[in-house]
Order: C-alpha cells, then sequence, then structure tokens
C-alpha cells in the first residue's frame, strides 16, 4: 500500500470515528456476547462500530509478521496430566523454527470464533536428552499420539502428511492450557480462570475417554484406525521415550499397550 493511500485510509478511519462518536444512530443497547454451541464464548460486550473499524483499519495498516511462519496445523488430544479424564480437543498453529523446535499456539476448534486456550513447545529427542532430569516431567512423549492416528494434519495430501508425522517421531511436547474454554463432558469458564494446567499425552489404547475420537473424527472425516495402519511402517523408527507409563494405571477403564511406544524407565538405561 502506498503512502498517499494509507493517509487516506487514516483519514477516513478518523472521519468515520468522528460521525460514530456524535451520532445517536449507532448507539446499542449493551448486551452478553452470545454462546455458540461449538465453543465456549468468552464475557464482555459485542464489539461496537468503532472496535471493528479500528480492526479493519490495523488490517490494512499493521503487520501481522510473526503470525505469518505459523503454517502448520496439527489436530489431536490432551488429557491433563493431574487429571487425566479431564480431555479435549487441541488445535495446533505451529511455527518449525529450526529442524529440532517448534512453537504452537493451541485453540480449542478451528473455527473464527475458535478461544486461544494454550500453548505447545515441541522439541526433537536430540533436545530432550539435553534437559535436566527434573525437567523432563513436564514434557510429554508423541510417539503413541503418531502411532495411533490420533495426532494428524487435515488437508494436506496423505504422503505429505505421513512425512510431517514421520518427522515428529521420537519429540515432545511441553504443553500448558491456561483457559478451560469446556471438554468432553464438561462447561467452560468464560474467563481464562485459575493456574495453568500441565497436558499429557495419551499412550495406551483406552486412556481417550469412550467417543472421544470417534466424535473428533467424525468433525473431520478422517479415520484414526486407518491412519494407524498407514503408518504402521514408522513403529521401527520408534525409540523408547520418557513419560509413556506417567498415567498409566490412572484410568478406571481397561487400556492396552500400543505397539512400538514403549516407557523408557522400562529398558533401565538413562537416555
Amino acid at each position: 500500500m502506498s503512502k498517499l493511500h494509507k493517509n487516506l485510509l487514516i483519514m477516513l478511519c478518523t472521519g468515520i470515528f468522528s460521525a460514530l462518536s456524535i451520532s445517536p444512530g449507532f448507539a446499542q443497547a449493551p448486551r452478553l456476547a452470545q454462546h455458540n454451541a461449538t465453543t465456549t464464548a468468552p464475557a464482555g460486550e459485542p464489539k461496537t462500530p468503532k472496535t471493528k473499524i479500528l480492526e479493519a483499519g490495523a488490517g490494512l495498516l499493521q503487520s501481522t509478521t510473526p503470525l505469518k511462519a505459523f503454517d502448520i496445523y496439527l489436530v489431536g488430544f490432551h488429557p491433563m496430566k493431574d487429571h487425566p479424564e479431564s480431555q479435549m480437543e487441541a488445535h495446533h498453529y505451529c511455527q518449525q523454527v529450526n529442524e529440532d523446535f517448534a512453537q504452537c499456539m493451541l485453540f480449542d476448534s478451528n473455527t473464527k470464533d475458535a478461544n486461544l486456550n494454550g500453548i505447545e513447545y515441541i522439541i526433537s529427542d536430540k533436545l530432550f536428552a539435553t534437559l535436566p532430569e527434573e525437567e523432563r516431567k513436564y514434557w510429554h512423549p508423541h510417539n503413541g499420539e503418531i502411532l495411533s492416528g490420533q495426532l494428524f494434519a487435515p488437508n494436506i495430501p496423505d504422503i505429505a502428511e505421513k512425512e510431517l508425522m514421520k518427522g515428529k517421531m521420537n519429540s515432545y511436547g511441553k504443553t500448558w492450557h491456561v483457559w478451560n474454554t469446556g471438554y468432553e463432558g464438561k462447561s467452560g469458564e468464560n474467563m481464562p480462570l485459575g493456574e495453568p494446567m500441565l497436558g499429557w499425552s495419551f499412550n495406551r489404547g483406552g486412556e481417550a475417554m469412550p467417543g472421544l475420537v470417534e466424535k473428533r473424527d467424525g468433525k473431520l472425516k478422517i479415520n484414526s484406525m486407518q491412519k494407524s495402519k498407514q503408518r504402521e511402517d514408522l513403529k521401527p523408527l520408534a525409540k523408547p521415550q520418557w513419560g509413556v507409563d506417567d498415567l498409566k494405571g490412572k484410568f478406571s477403564r481397561p487400556t492396552k499397550e500400543i505397539p512400538g511406544v514403549i516407557d523408557q524407565k522400562s529398558t533401565g538405561k538413562s537416555d
């Protein structure tokens, strides 16, 4: 956009702001934001015309450069480590910073009304090996999510999606959810309240609440079991990982091992 066009836009926005500030025709009766059927509506009043115009101007005049690199979309699930039956769909929008490090924004859906409810950092097993043991308790393993077919990248060709998953084999994620916007069987809060919750991963069949995976699969028109079969040749790449057994025995329903998903501590080796 040329400098002339920018100046004209600023003048236009300024003029509209002035008009809105004196025109009673734009007055709105106070009302709370309406609840969306697919996500929790945050507390607060609807956007005023002034705010919408400011957003339009900002969209044309300002840069969102840091956000442009968040171009990888992954969908999986997170149980909370301290409350394993608190489980949710997790929509990851990620930036691959380098071959060993990625950073993700987490949302409760993929709609325009989605709420930002957490963050996740993803590191390779090479970087994980440099962490002190005290730090490792915060990082969940990813092999179970990948080999079970639960973690996937929508809307890209199968061959590219599988290559992406191959690159995440043996990786780890550090996830904090900072807002309970609702999860399977529970309503959410309309504001971010309380302490952050440490997210974890499913590492055994049956750990996910009945129907949770199937519901997600139906919405996004995928089949996790089919994905798992397509990834069987990734199994030889799987190394034992820390944290696989951290939620073992913490579910009332039967669970079963995922072939290739092994806890590092069961090997008797430190790394």
